[in-house]
């Protein structure tokens, strides 16, 4: 057992100060509070100088005072990591629970995990982003910061840091991602022309002629559809929800209320008769979501049905490499072609639910009010070639059937 050789008397709340023969060091205990049961917490330093051990004995008091945390030295960042993955995401999103863990996986514990988080530096930081933005996108670059950060944060709130050095250093720019990209008048009509017989054109013909997002389309209800509305008010959709994990639009500006174009509503007269046509097919095995585009099941839409459906389609389409168009392109494309048809930038962020806009007035439930017509109109002219000769220019049906193949099937009232 250690006993000490040398005692130096300090004043109260000073904490002791001794030589430790066996070790050759001095050593330093100072009284940091009291835990639940009233037993004194103790900090315990060493140094091998008596000046070393005063000035660490000093510091520890001083942050006391200041009220900051006393740390814990031997706790390192992939700990700190670890506690934020286990503890910190019990309210977000399984695929943004398992896009943290993955980054967090990847990027910060291979890379800063040993590393003692009371130690970790802003020039520690800087040194790890300059190595990942050699490889990675500015976007994935910022998420791969937001989640080191909130780790930390987590760490402070339990005083295992004193301060979030994340918050020193700037993230850098990252290696340029893939650009977004817009189909011309030119494309946009022959994808319309060569993909009608595909089973993906309904849900084409809306995305890229109303600009809904990619998450709006597939949440789409049929109870948001009203393709024969009551007279005055013109066909339109409903973009009030999405498959976001709390089944809202991305913004509540988002939520808004679209007349539909003549192409729109043939298509959507189409995918109900096809729908129909699947839930006789599927029998018991199909499922009533509600939901205008389905799987032949009647199950909802994943982001990877539909880029593969999509991909699939536009083989069809000549002049086109499907490898090198995503489905939140045509929304894109919505906003290029409205921009070529001279359509004001203001309505056209109306039109796209942009966060920035007085935007459009809302349909709350059922009560119609007037509805964004300006994107449905300049679709119209845009298209008028592709228009069926059984629809009226203002979108009206003039039948009340739709030809597929040689059967003549009825379209049931509303649709």
């Amino acid at each position: 057992m250690n006993s000490p050789i040398s005692t130096v008397k300090r004043s109260y709340g000073d904490g002791s100060l001794y030589w430790d023969q066996t070790r050759q060091r001095w050593i330093g205990k100072v009284t940091i509070g009291y835990d639940a049961n009233g037993r004194r917490r103790l900090k315990k330093i060493s140094a091998r100088t008596k000046t070393a051990a005063q000035q660490e004995i000093k510091k520890i008091i001083r942050d006391k005072e200041d009220g900051l945390a006393i740390t814990h030295t031997n706790y390192t960042v992939a700990q700190a990591v670890e506690d934020w993955l286990t503890y910190g995401l019990v309210k977000v999103a399984p695929k943004t629970r398992q896009r943290d863990e993955q980054m967090s996986r990847t990027h910060i514990i291979p890379k800063l995990g040993k590393r003692k988080l009371n130690q970790l530096s802003a020039a520690d930081v800087e040194k790890w982003f300059g190595e990942l933005k050699t490889t990675l996108s500015t976007r994935t670059l910022q998420v791969v910061r937001s989640c080191l950060t909130r780790a930390i944060n987590r760490a402070m709130a339990r005083d295992l840091v004193k301060r979030n050095v994340v918050d020193l250093v700037t993230t850098p720019n990252g290696t340029g991602g893939r650009p977004s990209k817009a189909l011309t008048p030119q494309q946009a009509d022959a994808v319309l022309t060569h993909t009608v017989d595909d089973p993906l054109h309904p849900y084409i013909v809306v995305s890229l002629l109303t600009g809904a997002r990619t998450e709006e389309t597939r949440a789409l209800r049929w109870e948001n559809v009203h393709l024969n509305p009551a007279e005055g008010i013109p066909a339109h959709i409903e973009v009030w929800r999405s498959v976001r994990a709390t089944g809202d639009t991305k913004t509540r500006k988002s939520r808004r209320t679209l007349a539909l174009s003549t192409l729109c509503i043939q298509a959507l007269h189409r995918q109900h008769v096809w729908q129909q046509q699947h839930r006789r097919a599927a029998a018991d095995a199909w499922q009533d979501t509600g939901l205008v585009f389905t799987t032949t099941l009647g199950t909802p839409l994943d982001a990877a049905n539909v880029r593969r459906d999509l991909r699939r389609a536009l083989r069809q389409v000549p002049g086109i490499n499907p490898n090198d168009w995503t489905p939140r392109e045509l929304r894109h494309s919505f906003v290029s072609l409205l921009s070529d048809a001279g359509v004001p930038l203001e309505q056209i962020s109306q039109l796209v639910g942009h966060r920035g806009t007085n935007v459009t007035e809302l349909v709350y439930r059922h009560q119609l009010r007037p509805v964004i017509q300006t994107g449905a109109t300049t679709m119209d002219s845009i298209f008028a070639k592709q228009l069926s000769p059984r629809l009226s220019p203002t979108g009206a049906a003039t039948a009340n059937t739709i030809r597929s193949g040689d059967e003549e099937l009825l379209v049931s009232k509303g649709f």
